[in-house]
């Protein structure tokens, strides 16, 4: 069983080789958009060279954090503008634009940013006072000739808003407008000339919208991509990373990081982007990991030291939710069993994300499998009594197609089964119980109790191949808690796909006892290796050194379906099927 279990030291990214770069890494030079994120910067020239009334479509957050960083990169790539000058003249039956006069119509900005605006700030705004008439700038004339950013959420909040600036940007001509039936211009105005180009920022679901809303600008508009991570692919890749790290300690004014924190700030970016070779560019979460460790910082450099205990006192924060999810378990209220064997029962793993709560919770969970005599249908309880979810039911279809093919029967299959995740009482869906459940099944059909010492997870193909999931960190420590909490055996563990290997960043506990030989994580790559460590019978027909073949799995499947379609006749031996 321990011949392909995972050594302790591939549990978190190893950083060693980069030691002698994090003693000089906060004296490196700051990093720009244009290095770490060539593609959005190649979109941005694009735009910046772009003639007047061109859209950009921008997938990134729409927080102040964000837009500073592409204020800052288009004010570094030298803005190419159309300023437009002149002001407005009130004659006693018009208002009248007068152009190239200096006024406060006149351009005043190259860029400008806003995540939230009224129509009277973005287009302006008249009013009469003592029969004396006052119109006054808005963000479009303060800006006009060069890049305005706006937010998505904000225009589809505002729709009338947003065609009327749609069609001034399109049309190169400013016009000024009413917003509601009882207002109306005091006097006729003239329009101006408009010439702007505007960058939209939102995430996708605000994409999606503004796509379904307007196909013809999503199809014809420049798009760009704030990208949330980069690969660590060698010491230079790296190197940028920190540069972009120190330029926004020196934006924010943070202080900046000491040689020991950069491990740690790594593996925390590993861990929230689950995959050892990810470094960060989440801005917002960045931010947040330097915040929380300045407040228990006592150096000029932000330490390792502040930036753990920081995770560490978030977690405490977050534990409420955690600490009673296990409560349930330890109490006997949730039925999970860490010791023992038992026929078509198996400790699946699961995540559970609870509505405003910023964390994923792993949990165990236990999933049943019952087999009697019937027509072949297999059964999920889950899509029967409307708790599945469509994703669930797809991972349950493909379990069950992979089995027939691999029984390859002559005959009907004279079992039913029906499979059920215990005690959940909410929506199950996703496919990364997927062979946990095909494990119950084939134990049931051919029963052999599984060891409930070892939980499981991962997702299957048709072939029987293991698929990768995600929240793999979160489900291993849920499972390790219980044991740990109950005493560890030094025979419990997980199995995992094995291309969630590079995915793991585990705790400093679950480090301990596997390199103490308590705690054990297997991947796997096919069902045969998974269901083998559960039973501790091969699945396959294998030989001995001696040359002698033991009874496996599949056959005893097939030996149990032969003798329910034909009730009569004898059961041969074994050795004695291959002469049938």
């Amino acid at each position: 069983m321990k011949n392909n279990e995972l050594e302790w030291q591939v549990l978190r990214p190893d950083y060693a080789a980069y030691q002698t770069l994090f003693q000089t890494a906060s004296q490196l030079p700051i990093s720009l958009l244009r290095e770490v994120q060539p593609r959005l910067y190649e979109s941005l020239q694009w735009l910046n060279n772009a003639d007047a009334g061109q859209f950009m479509l921008l997938k990134a957050d729409d927080s102040a954090a964000y837009f500073d960083v592409l204020l800052d990169t288009l004010q570094q790539s030298e803005v190419k503008t159309y300023p437009v000058v002149g002001t407005y003249q009130v004659e006693s039956n018009k208002i009248y634009w007068q152009e190239n006069v200096q006024g406060t119509f006149s351009s005043s900005k190259q860029i400008a940013y806003c995540q939230w605006i009224e129509p009277e700030q973005l287009f302006g705004s008249f009013y009469t006072h003592k029969d004396k008439v006052t119109v006054s700038p808005g963000l479009l004339h303060q800006v006009n000739g060069g890049i305005l950013l706006l937010s998505i959420k904000t225009l589809l909040a505002q729709p009338l808003m947003w065609f009327r600036l749609k069609q001034m940007v399109e049309k190169q001509r400013f016009e000024w407008l009413v917003w509601n039936d009882n207002q109306a211009l005091p006097l006729p105005i003239d329009g101006m000339p408009l010439h702007l180009r505007i960058i939209l920022v939102g995430d996708r679901l605000s994409l999606e919208e503004l796509e379904f809303m307007e196909p013809e600008l999503t199809c014809s508009a420049l798009y760009g991509e704030y990208e949330y991570d980069m690969y660590l692919e060698d010491e230079d890749t790296l190197a940028q990373w920190c540069g972009f790290i120190n330029a926004l300690c020196q934006k924010y004014r943070l202080p900046f990081l000491s040689d020991d924190a950069w491990q740690v700030l790594l593996t925390q970016a590993a861990r929230e982007h689950e995959d050892q070779l990810i470094l960060s560019l989440e801005i917002e979460w960045i931010l947040r990991q330097l915040r929380d460790g300045l407040r228990f910082n006592r150096d000029s450099y932000l330490s390792a030291d502040s930036l753990k205990k920081a995770q560490e006192n978030r977690l405490w924060r977050h534990s409420y939710l955690l600490e009673r999810s296990r409560d349930e378990i330890l109490q006997g209220q949730v039925m999970i069993q860490t010791e023992g064997e038992i026929i078509g029962q198996i400790n699946g793993l699961s995540v559970l994300d609870y509505p405003g709560y910023p964390d994923l919770i792993g949990e165990p969970t236990r999933i049943t499998c019952v087999a009697h005599i019937g027509d072949g249908e297999f059964i999920d309880v889950e899509r029967k009594a409307e708790l599945g979810g469509n994703i669930h039911a797809k991972g349950m279809m493909i379990m069950q197609a992979y089995l027939n093919a691999e029984l390859r029967l002559e005959q009907p299959q004279p079992f039913s089964a029906s499979v059920v995740f215990e005690q959940s009482y909410g929506e199950v869906d996703g496919d990364s119980a997927s062979l946990a459940e095909l494990c119950a099944l084939i134990s049931t059909l051919a029963q052999q109790p599984i060891d409930q010492q070892i939980a499981i997870t991962g997702a299957v193909d048709q072939f029987g191949q293991v698929q990768p999931i995600g929240g793999v960190n979160q489900k291993i420590e849920g499972f390790f808690d219980i044991c740990q909490q109950r005493g560890l055996t030094g025979l419990q563990g997980v199995i995992i796909p094995f291309a969630n290997v590079r995915h793991l960043v585990l705790n400093e506990n679950v480090q301990q006892a596997v390199k103490e030989n308590k705690f054990h994580i297997w991947p796997v790559t096919h069902v045969a290796e998974a269901i083998t460590l559960l039973t501790r019978q091969p699945y396959y027909e294998e030989q001995s050194e001696e040359g002698q073949t033991s009874e496996h799995l599949l056959a005893v499947i097939h030996d149990r379906i032969t003798l329910a379609n034909n009730q009569d006749r004898p059961k041969l031996p074994w050795f004695l099927r291959l002469f049938r």
